[in-house]
């Protein structure tokens, strides 16, 4: 004969059970959502960087050729193929010179630039990336878009 106190008892546990398991694995898939999503955003922010990276290292093939630019914004997003979201008029991309110390060269960038102090001149490229992150999920606390940046700038000695 069978105790019919123990029969609800077990009954009630098993259902105790099952809602308990019902509130871990909703926590558990919040939880790797919250770290698919936060990887998401890592990861393209690494491209944003690296793509600044690779836009400026093309420049150094002949730093002082302006005409470089749109190659080097081309490169930059060549780099970074899963970035779709890139910020108006962004990569910029810059060459130009200036003295060792941060100061203007005399007479300018043209012909037989001289810098103060014994300082040289050096000729530079800068490529700046900027995208946008629109995470996949409203989270609490968590900007509904994030900006990302990235810059890289190389000094080439003449």
């Amino acid at each position: 004969m069978r105790n019919r106190k123990t029969d609800s008892s077990i009954r009630r546990q098993r259902g105790a059970s099952l809602v308990e398991l019902a509130a871990i694995v909703t926590f558990l898939l919040l939880l790797t959502l919250g770290v698919i999503d936060f990887g998401r955003g890592y990861y393209l922010g690494i491209e944003v960087a690296n793509a600044a990276d690779a836009g400026a290292q093309y420049g150094l093939q002949n730093p002082g050729d302006a005409s470089l630019t749109g190659d080097m914004k081309q490169a930059a997003k060549n780099d970074a193929a899963d970035v779709t979201t890139w910020a108006a008029n962004y990569p910029l991309a810059v060459t130009g010179c200036m003295c060792s110390d941060g100061s203007s060269p005399s007479p300018g960038c043209g012909s037989n630039p001289s810098c103060p102090g014994g300082t040289q001149v050096v000729n530079y490229v800068t490529v700046q990336t900027r995208a946008t992150y629109t995470p996949m999920f409203p989270w609490p606390g968590v900007p509904s878009s994030i900006t990302l940046n990235g810059s890289a700038t190389y000094w080439v000695g003449q």
